[in-house]
């Protein structure tokens, strides 16, 4: 698979409304509406709303929400921006609408709507990646792309710090807030996308960016590769300020570990596009997994608050930069049209999110050599990463092997 790039692509006017269109976007689809339940559900557990068991059946609801808005969201590759704005609102009516579970007396509403929120995420995610990056294909401009995905890691810490400066107002006003952060969020993209193109880019547009196709069997590994991700990170994205609250039950404490999540993220693939632009995409995937594992494999061994904010660093700071890598891999093998490949990818990496809570809650609260449920989980994501991140590095110096002339 060849994954070399050209130099880095000039920023200029016309690229700016698209870059942040899709940041902002990313943003509020995936910081608020895809993870800012995590910080809130021990929020919302301590506010008596749900338990810890809820809990998890809302988090599994939203994965399983995000996997049928992967399998579906190829419904949108004649016109991504379409999907892009309807996902949008999607994400704020479901935000918005959080404030009332506590009002109602069954959980099946917050089940629906976590689910919903995890549909629209999932089109987002699959349709700002489409659109935007086709747009900077046109313009010239591909390599920007890596920009819009430091979006999800701003949306992560925009939420975080909310609970964390806001963790002792009630869980139900932060939904409020972050619902109408969302809301403002899906105006601002409509206006910076309008009279932007919605059509497929030319064929010496697309040669612009494109490298050499893979094959099928390249992407089938791509799509395994991606969903071992999926699995691989859920459980500290998910567990981490509910491990963290365990250890410091003071808001103020706990609800930092989501902030530097977020954070880590968001520097992360800014400093790859920053200063690594041309690096092979799937090297810095391979790399990005096995920096990863360090982070899910720490907390096994180390029961302390500083186990697990570094746990929060080390896979907040390679999560999106894998994200970022694997898609544009997929912009790659498939330069016509990515967004089917990138919906199958998507659609692993959250049959992947959706088996690792799972996985926790089959297990129970039965402890095997000492270790619990959530240890075990995260035991199986540590090998599982590393398996795939050396297969990846391996895969990607055969790939250059081959391209050298004999």
């Amino acid at each position: 698979m060849n994954t070399t790039h050209s130099s880095p692509a000039q920023p200029s006017p016309a690229t700016r409304p698209v870059v942040a269109s899709g940041l902002v976007a990313l943003a509020m689809a995936m910081g608020v509406g895809r993870f800012a339940f995590t910080p809130l559900m021990p929020l919302m557990i301590r506010d008596g709303t749900l338990d810890a068991a809820t809990g998890t059946e809302w988090a599994a609801a939203n994965y399983a929400g995000y996997f049928v808005g992967a399998l579906t969201a190829s419904w949108f590759s004649g016109n991504p921006r379409r999907g892009l704005l309807l996902s949008l609102i999607g994400v704020a009516l479901t935000t918005l609408a959080m404030v009332a579970v506590d009002a109602v007396p069954t959980t099946l509403l917050g089940v629906m709507l976590r689910g919903a929120a995890g549909v629209f995420s999932a089109w987002a995610l699959v349709c700002a990646s489409s659109w935007c990056l086709a747009e900077l294909a046109r313009r010239r401009a591909g390599q920007l792309g890596a920009w819009i995905y430091t979006g999800v890691g701003l949306g992560i810490a925009i939420a975080g710090v909310m609970a964390w400066l806001g963790g002792r107002q009630r869980a139900d006003w932060l939904w409020l807030e972050l619902g109408l952060i969302a809301s403002a969020g899906a105006v601002l993209v409509w206006t910076l996308s309008r009279g932007q193109s919605t059509t497929p880019a030319e064929i010496e547009e697309r040669e612009a960016t494109a490298i050499a196709p893979t094959r099928g069997g390249g992407q089938l590994a791509l799509v395994l590769c991606y969903g071992t991700f999926g699995f691989g990170y859920i459980v500290p994205a998910t567990f981490l300020p509910a491990m963290a609250r365990e250890l410091a039950p003071d808001p103020l404490v706990f609800g930092l570990t989501w902030p530097l999540f977020g954070f880590a993220a968001a520097l992360s693939v800014a400093a790859v596009a920053r200063w690594l632009p041309s690096t092979s995409r799937q090297r810095l995937w391979a790399l990005s997994q096995g920096v990863m594992a360090l982070g899910t494999a720490l907390p096994l061994f180390v029961q302390a608050l500083w186990a697990v904010a570094a746990s929060a660093v080390l896979v907040g700071g390679t999560f999106m930069v894998a994200t970022m890598a694997g898609l544009q891999l997929a912009r790659e093998a498939q330069p016509d049209n990515p967004t089917p490949l990138i919906a199958r990818m998507t659609a692993a990496f959250a049959a992947g999110q959706i088996a690792g809570p799972l996985l926790v809650r089959a297990l129970g609260s039965d402890r095997w050599a000492g270790w619990d449920a959530l240890r075990w989980t995260g035991a199986l994501a540590t090998l599982l990463l590393v398996l795939t991140a050396l297969w990846l590095w391996r895969s990607t110096k055969t790939s250059l092997k081959s391209l050298r002339p004999v």
